[in-house]
């Protein structure tokens, strides 16, 4: 399955175990992060600065954790139609850095046939395995 959302998936496809294939973004750089930060107005400079982000115990500034989970929820979205999104809880778990590879993964993890809710267990993952945010998608169809 791909993430189409032009073609949301109907409710018989959504099997528990089923989902899109991967998304994979990257290198990411620090001018990806500075864009987020203008964006999200978070200008703390952890994100941007070599030396202070040296100086806090990171190899090098990382980026706005909500960054990657806002790429990976709506991704998601896309899939499944955006306006049956009813809730999104996050989780992050990794910090990501300048030369990065990501890779999204959505999986249903539950759905209720009564309801005609599916759950999403998502994923984003750095190139050395590591998983950066950990998520939970509810869809209404």
């Amino acid at each position: 399955m791909t993430a189409d959302p032009t073609a949301a998936p109907s409710w018989e496809s959504l099997v528990v175990g089923a989902g899109p294939e991967p998304m994979a973004r990257g290198p990411v750089t620090r001018t990806d992060f500075v864009r987020y930060q203008g964006a999200s107005g978070d200008m703390n400079p952890v994100h941007h600065d070599e030396t202070f982000a040296r100086a806090a115990g990171f190899p090098a500034p990382l980026g706005v954790g909500m960054w990657p989970a806002g790429m990976l929820t709506a991704w998601a979205a896309a899939w499944v139609g955006p306006e049956r999104v009813r809730r999104v809880r996050i989780r992050w778990q990794a910090p990501i850095f300048p030369g990065e590879v990501l890779t999204m993964e959505a999986r249903v993890g539950s759905r209720d046939d009564a309801s005609r809710q599916v759950e999403l267990e998502l994923t984003c993952t750095r190139q050395d395995g590591a998983v950066t945010v950990r998520a939970w998608l509810t869809a209404q169809l």
